[in-house]
């Protein structure tokens, strides 16, 4: 997808991951499968109307019901919100938020040879 990444809040992911994990959705079950977050339905109908004039989803209308899907790619939405991240901490630069990251997370033996294998593989 070609389109600009638009900037999603904390709130709109949540509703973002529940689109991304199927194809089409009405409200109804957007609402139903966002039950554990505790928002109002009018709360979560206001993320979806905000996401679609983003132009993260878009709609299918059939009479009165409306079907929801996304305009944006999940990859493509975590690569723009990692790069933004990493240049508001890190000024854009890697290796002090990977250097930041292993000194302060415990890592299980596991994490620590899947890391040095990801790593292996870049070097080839």
């Amino acid at each position: 997808m070609s389109q600009s990444i638009p900037k999603i809040s904390e709130a709109e992911w949540e509703v973002m991951k529940i689109v991304w994990g199927s194809s089409k959705l009405t409200a109804n079950e957007i609402i139903e499968a966002l039950e554990h977050k505790q928002w109002s339905p009018k709360t979560i109908r206001t993320l979806i109307k905000r996401l679609v004039e983003k132009q993260a989803l878009d709609y299918e209308q059939d009479g009165k019901l409306y079907t929801y899907f996304a305009l944006v790619n999940e990859e493509e939405c975590v690569k723009s919100e990692t790069q933004s991240f990493m240049k508001r901490i890190y000024g854009g630069a890697l290796q002090p938020m990977l250097v930041h990251f292993l000194k302060t997370e415990q890592l299980s033996k596991k994490e620590i040879e899947e890391l040095k294998s990801i790593l292996e593989q870049r070097e080839e």
